[in-house]
């Protein structure tokens, strides 16, 4: 069976999209909404997110851990961040290669903004059935795709929360 290589989802977020932007696109934030991402470390001394900016993400699933280092590929403020993650490894992102890219894009609707995560697979060389057995084992019987459309939803939730909470803390009480 041939392997789904992209996924995504959408959730309308009460908040402008520059500040959806802002949130997103700062790679140390992650993981305040992400059931795997544990935050980032952005490499080099330029800090404000740009196309080229390299960073490396802490991740757990269950008992795993492992880094994974990333390139910036769109930093378009209000409208699309994206990266691409091509080295992973336990303590240290050793293993180079293609392995996905992440894109967000943020979208005015209905006076806030509709934020679309995807995820894409970029294991392209690797045989469908060599990824879907080595995804069963790394996700407890699912395929990445099956795996990462939940993180994506759950991301995408926990991100709405945070953000409607802060944005509603900042707004004055219609009580008397």
């Amino acid at each position: 069976m041939p392997r789904t290589m992209s996924v995504s989802d959408s959730i309308l977020i009460d908040a402008a999209p520059s500040a959806v932007y802002e949130h997103v696109s700062d790679p140390t934030a992650m993981g305040r909404w992400s059931p795997e991402n544990q935050g980032a470390r952005v490499l080099g001394g330029r800090r404000e997110t740009h196309v080229g900016m390299v960073f490396e993400g802490r991740n757990k699933r269950g008992a795993f851990r492992w880094t994974t280092r990333c390139t910036v590929t769109a930093a378009d403020p209000g409208v699309r961040f994206a990266f691409r993650v091509h080295a992973i490894g336990a303590r240290q992102p050793r293993l180079r290669g293609a392995i996905a890219q992440w894109e967000y894009r943020f979208e005015e609707a209905d006076g806030g903004t509709r934020v679309t995560e995807t995820w894409t697979d970029d294991r392209r060389t690797w045989p469908d059935v060599l990824a879907n057995a080595f995804d069963r084992v790394a996700t407890r019987g699912r395929t990445f795709a099956e795996f990462q459309r939940g993180n994506i939803r759950t991301t995408l939730k926990r991100l709405k929360a945070a953000l409607e909470e802060a944005e509603n803390a900042g707004r004055p009480t219609t009580d008397g």
